[in-house]
């Protein structure tokens, strides 16, 4: 028999929201590790807000929506709000209730600095790679760090000289004014020494590669452990030529300092190959594993110097031989795992923030997202 609806609506329901999730629904263990994770952060988001005066958005809210940003590919923060409003699993993930109304898309952005004054997004990442250490997921000695560029917000026409910047008035004519105006930059040479983008002012064009298009970037770098290639740590810097290696001492320095890692190996590719970098390393008890360019240097014409330098190189080159470092450089391709899922899923391909800062919250939260991910994927099997 034909089953037909019913035109007269029920005037109230009964659900339970445990019962509308399937048991074995992946996001089960995923909540219950978060959960975990702002138990401990209590007294942090205690000291964050005053004792007094109108109640806010419970911040737990705020966070796990923010998780789910990442593991859904929600593309911005309103379209966030708009599932939260609709979808059942959303609501359950955070907390509400089915008739409760959700909050307004700007409540992230008067959090924002708060939750970067108090370092609670911070706090948050390292809560969850504490557990993964305790859970005995991770290495204790071999490492792999690499950098990746993000990106930015601005569009390349926002790139324009210095000296305009003081002088630029605009147009006070009440003539049609382009949305998208059209652009010549044939004849005209750009340098970040004497341009800078209106929109982002910490963006800096960079380019990867010979053949490859100048964009406005930052930089991202991030360490993982060799043994399930979980990130220990990120961080976003200016993009240029030298970040990559000073960004992977700090790095290691602040994995060492916050968890009491002590890093006996690191991986690296070749736009490591510094001697300094490899000095740095070795002074801190740190065995280098860096992928060299193919640059050979008659012994004869080292000055001084730079016989330091050269001879870290040149042990660099002898290591390059050893078991050990065709490991190493096989395990690293494990943190490019981390970059394309961080950049494809979690929306890292371009930021869609303004402010160094800002990103990186963005990074901590696609570094907690795909962790939360491998370790609820590695606990089950």
């Amino acid at each position: 028999m034909r089953g037909k609806t019913d035109p007269q609506t029920s005037l109230f329901f009964s659900i339970n929201m445990e019962d509308r999730i399937r048991p074995d629904h992946p996001l089960r263990p995923i909540k219950h590790a978060v959960e975990a994770v702002l138990g401990d952060l209590t007294s942090l988001l205690e000291g964050s807000y005053s004792q007094i005066g109108r109640p806010s958005v419970p911040p737990e809210r705020l966070l796990k929506a923010s998780l789910l940003q990442c593991l859904y590919s929600i593309r911005s923060e309103r379209q966030l709000v708009e599932r939260l409003d609709t979808d059942l699993l959303f609501r359950w993930f955070c907390d509400m209730d089915p008739a409760e109304p959700v909050f307004d898309a700007t409540a992230f952005t008067h959090n924002r600095e708060r939750l970067q004054a108090n370092g609670i997004v911070a706090a948050f990442f390292e809560k969850i790679v504490a557990r993964a250490i305790d859970a005995g997921l991770t290495s204790d000695e071999h490492f792999s760090v690499d950098g990746t560029l993000i990106e930015s917000y601005a569009s390349i026409k926002s790139f324009k000289p210095k000296d305009n910047d003081a002088n630029d008035s605009g147009d006070d004519s009440n003539g049609f004014k382009s949305r998208n105006a059209e652009v010549d930059f044939h004849g005209q040479k750009r340098s970040n020494a004497t341009h800078r983008s209106t929109t982002d002012g910490e963006a800096r064009l960079y380019r990867k590669g010979d053949g490859q298009p100048a964009r406005l970037c930052h930089m991202g770098h991030a360490i993982t452990e060799n043994r399930n290639g979980l990130i220990m740590a990120v961080m976003v810097t200016e993009a240029n030529g030298r970040a990559e290696p000073a960004a992977a001492i700090e790095l290691l320095d602040e994995l060492r300092e916050r968890h009491r890692v002590r890093v006996k190996t690191v991986g690296e590719d070749r736009g490591y190959d510094s001697g300094p970098h490899l000095l740095e390393l070795e002074r801190r008890g740190i065995t280098p594993h860096v992928a060299m360019l193919n640059k050979t240097r008659d012994p004869t014409t080292v000055r001084p110097c730079e016989r330091e330098r050269y001879a870290a190189r040149v042990r660099m080159r002898e290591r390059q031989k050893t078991t050990e470092y065709a490991i190493s450089q096989k395990c690293r391709k494990r943190v490019e795992e981390c970059f394309g899922w961080m950049k494809t899923v979690a929306g890292l391909v371009r930021t869609r923030l303004v402010g160094r800062w800002k990103l990186q919250q963005q990074m901590y939260w696609a570094a907690s997202a795909f962790n939360l991910v491998r370790m609820r994927n590695l606990l089950v099997t």
